[in-house]
Formats: structure tokens, C-alpha cells, sequence
């Protein structure tokens, strides 16, 4: 529902900041894009690692502070999203990069799609996108 665009933007920026080029899908109707990108041999097969860049909605439930910032209380953290895909999203990315900067000798390509939480609409048109634009790959991490 919501833009995903700056954090998009932000990995994005990140990536050419180390020399890897990032793709995208941008949504037709709605401010939100996919992101991809591949390091290593280009050829097919690379490890997937895949992740959302979106989070359940809050509509209706009884948050007593911001959802959207994090909350230390009682030695935990609450906020949404907090422990969900966006650590893995984190550690994807450095992967990436540290794979990267390594030289892998096997592909390694990143796909951050959007609106997962509500039925995950933007995998597939991410996926069509790739198709052609980096080596097709292999197994798939979420």
C-alpha cells in the first residue's frame, strides 16, 4: 500500500556505492519498485537471496506506541517489522556485497520485491523483469 521508493532508493545508492548495478521493476499505478542485482560469473544458477521490502499493515490493532518506531521496554524491542524479513533483508544485502568485493567464483543475486504481506504481488512481475536482464538463477533463500 505504502511507498517503498526511499528504501529502495537507499539500497540502490548503496550497491553503486560499491560498484554493483542495481535493477528495478517500478509498479505501473502505484509509487513502489522491486529491486535486483547479480555479482559474480554471469552465468545461470546463482543462489536467490530474496526478500520484501514491505510490512503487515497496523490497520485495527491496539498499538499503545508508533509501530513504526522502534520501542525498548522491559530488555526488548517492539516495532513492526522489527525481527521479521527486514534483518534478513540487511544481511542479503551485505552478503551481496561481501560476495562482491570476494570475486565468487558461483553467482550470487539479490531480489527485494514489495507488497509480500498482502499476497505477494510484486515477486512475479519482479521475477518477468529479471528474466533477460541478469542469467536466470538457481536455488532460492527467503
Amino acid at each position: 500500500r505504502d511507498t517503498n521508493l526511499p528504501l529502495i532508493d537507499w539500497v540502490e545508492d548503496y550497491l553503486d556505492g560499491h560498484g554493483i548495478t542495481a535493477h528495478r521493476y517500478v509498479h505501473p499505478d502505484q509509487p513502489k519498485a522491486a529491486l535486483f542485482a547479480h555479482v559474480g560469473p554471469e552465468v545461470e544458477g546463482a543462489v536467490v537471496l530474496s526478500g520484501h521490502t514491505d510490512v503487515v499493515p497496523v490497520d485495527g490493532q491496539p498499538w499503545d506506541t508508533d509501530p513504526f518506531v522502534v520501542t525498548a521496554r522491559d530488555g526488548k524491542y517492539f516495532g513492526r517489522g522489527t525481527c521479521d524479513m527486514k534483518g534478513f533483508d540487511a544481511l542479503a544485502l551485505w552478503a551481496l556485497v561481501e560476495a562482491h568485493y570476494a570475486g565468487v567464483s558461483k553467482p550470487l543475486q539479490l531480489a527485494f520485491s514489495y507488497d509480500e504481506e498482502i499476497g505477494c504481488l510484486g515477486a512475479p512481475p519482479m521475477i518477468k523483469a529479471m528474466d533477460g536482464v541478469v542469467p536466470k538463477g538457481g536455488p532460492v533463500i527467503v
